[in-house]
C-alpha cells in the first residue's frame, strides 16, 4: 500500500493533538514550539486567518530532497514514506534548499547537526502496517491515514458533494508531481501560506532535464562532494579520536 494523509482544515479544531503524539512517538522535547515546524517540531499547528492549519512534511512522489542529496541520506519508501539516514548525512543542506515546501530543517545548535523532519513514523508505525501517531491521536478525523487513491476519492467526494463548504481544489494531488500528504480547505490555499507557484511536474524530474545539458557541472560537483564528504567525516573521526593527527 502507498500510503498517504489526507487533512481536511474545514474539520480541524487546532487541538496540537496532532503534534504531541508526534513529539511524544519521536521522542522530542514538548518545550519547543508546536506552531511552526523546526528540528524539534516536525508536525505544528499554525492559525492563519481563521483556520487552523496542520503543517508537515508533504512526502512527495518524487522528493526533490532525496534527488538533492549526494549520499542518499534521503529516500522514498514504497510504502509512500520520505525517510532520512542521519549516518549518511554529511550537512551539506542540499535538501533544505531543493525542497519547495521547506520542510527539512537543521540542528544549528548541535556539535555534528543532522537534518530533520517528519518521517511518517516509518519504523515504529508503517513498516508494521500501522498508521502514524499524528492521524490516531486526531480526535476530530480531521487529519486521516489511508491508501492514497482511496484518499484522493475521499476529497473528491466530500468537494463535489458539499461544493459550498469547500474550495475546488485538492493540495497535493498534482503540486510537485504530487505529494502523499493531501490537504482540502474551505479558505484559498494561498490565503493559508501553502506554496502557490509549484509546478505540475517533479521537481527532479525537470532538474535532470537541466542538468542533461550541462554534464561538466555535474561532474565538477561530484568531485567537489566528494571532497566535502571526507572532510566531514574526517571532521567526526578527529572528534572521536583527538589524538589522531591528519
Amino acid at each position: 500500500m502507498k500510503a498517504a494523509i489526507l487533512t481536511d482544515l474545514t474539520k480541524c479544531v487546532g487541538c496540537e493533538a496532532c503534534a504531541l503524539a508526534c513529539k511524544e512517538i519521536n521522542d522530542l522535547p514538548r518545550d519547543s514550539a508546536n506552531h511552526m515546524l523546526t528540528a524539534y517540531t516536525w508536525s505544528a499547528m499554525e492559525h492563519r486567518n481563521g483556520v487552523n492549519i496542520r503543517r508537515q512534511c508533504m512526502h512527495c512522489e518524487e522528493p526533490a530532497c532525496a534527488s538533492a542529496c549526494p549520499v542518499g541520506a534521503l529516500s522514498k519508501t514504497p510504502e509512500g514514506a520520505v525517510v532520512y539516514d542521519g549516518s549518511k548525512c554529511i550537512g551539506c543542506r542540499y535538501c533544505m534548499i531543493a525542497c519547495p515546501f521547506g520542510i527539512p530543517k537543521y540542528q544549528w545548535d548541535k556539535p555534528i547537526p543532522l537534518i530533520q523532519k517528519c518521517i511518517f513514523c516509518y519504523e515504529k508505525a508503517l513498516k508494521a502496517g500501522e498508521q502514524p501517531a499524528c492521524t490516531a491521536a486526531c480526535p476530530t478525523g480531521a487529519t486521516i491515514f489511508g491508501e492514497r487513491q482511496a484518499l484522493i476519492a475521499e476529497a473528491q467526494q466530500r468537494i463535489s458533494s458539499t461544493p459550498e463548504k469547500y474550495q475546488p481544489h485538492i493540495f497535493g494531488l498534482k503540486e510537485a508531481g504530487g505529494t502523499s500528504v493531501l490537504y482540502t480547505s474551505a479558505v484559498p490555499f494561498a490565503e493559508l501560506g501553502f506554496p502557490a507557484n509549484l509546478i505540475e511536474e517533479s521537481y527532479p524530474n525537470l532538474t535532470w532535464k537541466v542538468l542533461n545539458k550541462i554534464p561538466g557541472i555535474v561532474t565538477t560537483g561530484t568531485a567537489f562532494l566528494a571532497g566535502l564528504w571526507w572532510i566531514v567525516n574526517r571532521r567526526i573521526k578527529l572528534q572521536e579520536k583527538p589524538d589522531e593527527t591528519l
